[in-house]
């Protein structure tokens, strides 16, 4: 199977233009904020998005790329940056170990979005699923440093601080982020050079079930404003 960068932004591509067949516009309220995977982003702009196209769309696209560069920097990082792969095991491990992550599991179209909607003054919440997720394990105790590695699979207790880096595993630990940060750089120009030769299928499929979306919402806003300046049907 081929595992390049191209063939897999081709593989997400192709998702992207099945799920842009079901799409329809939401009607809860829109974010309250920009969207720090969306807004500015050159996979948006690589893929002619940037303009005039709902964030939802804008958003399932974006996230789909990110799994093609998360998975790339994933196996890098297991065969050339030992350092950096051990400790991102020990904090996966810990994460793990947390009772309850409502934003794991979610199709890529959903990932990165506010869990819960805008709340409604009339309607307040008994509790949000941010407020289950920022929810912290007890304060951890001291644990004697252990001379040997743990077995990475190895369940690690939430409650089991993580043990300190020397200074020279410090530094060999941040040479190899850089490496990563390289290496995800490196990624993200061959994923935007991939979709620009995409663009023109991208393109096509928001003409087909985008736009027809967008401008009847346009017609039927436009159908029910009114003003005092504007001359009443008689």
């Amino acid at each position: 199977m081929d595992r390049s960068i191209e063939s897999r932004v081709n593989h997400e591509v192709e998702n992207w233009l099945r799920w842009i067949t079901r799409w329809r516009p939401a009607t809860h309220r829109g974010r309250s904020r920009l969207c720090r995977q969306c807004f500015g982003s050159p996979i948006i702009a690589s893929a002619g998005l940037a303009v005039d196209v709902p964030h939802v769309v804008q958003h399932a696209l974006s996230m789909r790329m990110k799994i093609v560069i998360d998975a790339s920097v994933d196996e890098y990082t297991e065969l050339n940056l030992p350092m950096l792969a051990h400790e991102l095991n020990l904090s996966e491990r810990r994460e793990s170990a947390q009772a309850y992550r409502p934003a794991e599991g979610l199709d890529p179209e959903f990932r990165g979005l506010d869990l819960d909607p805008q709340p409604a003054a009339d309607a307040p919440y008994l509790f949000t699923f941010s407020e289950l997720a920022d929810q912290q394990p007890p304060e951890p105790q001291p644990a004697p440093r252990r001379s040997v590695k743990p077995d990475v699979n190895e369940p690690l207790a939430p409650a089991e601080p993580l043990p300190p880096l020397s200074p020279e595993e410090k530094a060999i630990l941040k040479a190899e982020m850089q490496l990563a940060d390289d290496f995800a750089t490196q990624v993200g120009i061959r994923v935007c050079a991939q979709l620009t030769r995409e663009r023109p299928r991208l393109l096509a499929a928001i003409a087909q079930f985008v736009e027809p979306q967008v401008q009847a919402l346009l017609a039927d806003l436009e159908s029910t404003l009114d003003s005092p300046l504007w001359p009443r049907n008689p």
